[in-house]
């Protein structure tokens, strides 16, 4: 079974944007995104490249804004 792999993106000024973890490239498990000034920016998990549960806004102080439920997208038949 293929372990998930840390994944870091930057801003183009060089400090943290993304983090979090991909399995065979798909975003999967918990992801956090971040403004230049270092203050998370938004949170929540992913599972094979869908966002599900909920997901975290922050302001600019890094409160919590809003909390988001993820709806499952429907599946085809």
């Amino acid at each position: 079974m293929t372990k998930p792999i840390e994944h870091i993106q930057h801003h183009k000024d060089g400090s943290l944007w993304a983090k979090g973890q991909t399995l065979d490239g798909v975003a999967t498990g918990y992801w956090e995104w971040f403004r230049r000034d270092g203050v998370k920016m938004r949170s929540g998990h992913f599972e094979k490249g869908e966002q599900v549960g909920e997901w975290t806004t922050y302001d600019e102080t890094g409160a919590v804004y809003k909390v988001t439920k993820m709806k499952p997208k429907a599946t085809k038949s």
